[in-house]
Formats: C-alpha cells, structure tokens, sequence
C-alpha cells in the first residue's frame, strides 16, 4: 500500500503529486476498469466539503470514479487545498476553482487529444460547475450539487456540454426541490436524475448511483 493511502481505503493505481497555486496537490490516478472498453476520456472527480472532512477517499467520490471507469474513463480525483497531503488552506471555492484548474492541465498535458470530464460531489459539484464553461469539459456530471446553500449558482456561465445532475430525494443536507427548481430553470436544462429515498450521502444506495452514472453518461461516451 501506497504510504500516503490512508487504512482501509484502496491504493489508486498511481499517486502523483503536482504544483498547484498554493503549492502541492495530491492525486490519485486510476485506469480504466479491465472488463470495461478503454475510452479515450480522462474524468476529473473533485470531492466534498472539505471543512465536512470531504477528501478523495469519500465513498460517493470512489463510487463515481469506479463507474466512469466501467465506462473506461481513466479518472483522477484529488485532494482540494489544506486536505490530506495538498499545502493551503480553504477558500470557500476561490482558491479550490484554481486547485481543479492546475489539475486539468496536468490531465489534458497526461493525456493529449483525450476527452476531459468533470465531475464533482456537493460542493465538488458546485466548483467543477463553476469551472465548466471556462475548461469546456465533453461531459460535466453534479452530484447532489448545494444549491441553496452557501455556494452562489446564480451568475455561473452555463456549460456548453452534455451535463448530468444526480440527486437523492430525501437528501437532508442539500434541498432536493431547490435542485430540480433550479435545474429545470436553466436553459437548456441538464439531465436530471432524482433518486427516491436516498439521502446527501447515498447511505445504502451507492450501487443505484452507480447503476445511474453509467446509464447517464453512455450515450456520450465516443465511438469505440
């Protein structure tokens, strides 16, 4: 095991550390699934609240990863500013913009003429949205993004991509209706998938999200 893998949780296939704006970001680079057909996309992931103690090992995270990685993603999640072994300090989604910046270029400099795809939980969500329209992703994916809460959607330019939005119903950090409401307001909409009975955290119904990225994102996935 990796010596900066936490216990319990499972090496990535490659750590890498790069120069980020306030200094080292930590990354974890995982290969396509082996049964999955490699695409020629590389899909950043990008992780909760870190003050929440949101990291990359978050289990909505890896679960997110796995399934853009059964689809035959190589995917990338790392570690916003001040968490884990990336220098900084919060900053409330400014700085963290920049993080994730820092790691598309890495990305796109790894995997020259690959597709880039974002992806995010919560306030991942809300950063790698705030980004989107500046890094033209082929896909942006939001995971129970906060709408409603801390984070100001309002004047976002509107990416200009394939755009999946998944959110639990009965979630009790982030306002489900907020998210359809504000979700169906957009023009045009993003594909919104509401999963009943399931909360912010996905709490026994991590292989229903699963089963929706994958079904959500094939039909842009590029040719074989």
């Amino acid at each position: 095991m990796n010596a900066s893998t936490p216990p319990g949780i499972a090496p990535a296939d490659e750590s890498e550390r790069i120069d980020g704006p306030a200094g080292v970001l930590e990354l974890a680079i995982d290969d396509p699934e082996p049964e999955s057909t490699p695409a020629d996309i590389i899909a950043v992931v990008c992780h909760p609240l870190p003050t929440e103690g949101g990291t990359m090992h978050n289990k909505v995270v890896t679960m997110a990863a796995r399934a853009l990685r059964e689809c035959g993603a190589t995917t990338v999640r790392f570690n916003f500013r001040g968490v884990g072994n990336s220098a900084g300090t919060f900053d409330e989604g400014v700085g963290e913009a920049d993080d994730l910046r820092a790691v598309v270029a890495w990305a796109r400099a790894r995997k020259p003429g690959a597709q880039l795809w974002l992806a995010g939980f919560s306030f991942g969500a809300y950063v790698s949205y705030k980004v989107a329209a500046e890094l033209q992703p082929g896909l942006l994916l939001s995971i129970a993004p906060p709408v409603g809460r801390s984070w100001d959607f309002s004047d976002i330019p509107h990416p200009h991509c394939p755009w999946l939005v998944i959110q639990g119903e009965a979630d009790e950090i982030v306002d489900a209706q907020a998210v359809k409401a504000w979700a169906e307001a957009l023009s045009p909409a993003p594909e919104l998938v509401l999963m009943p009975d399931t909360s912010h955290f996905f709490h026994r119904k991590l292989m229903d999200l699963r089963g929706a990225i994958k079904s959500g994102v094939r039909p842009w996935l590029p040719a074989a």
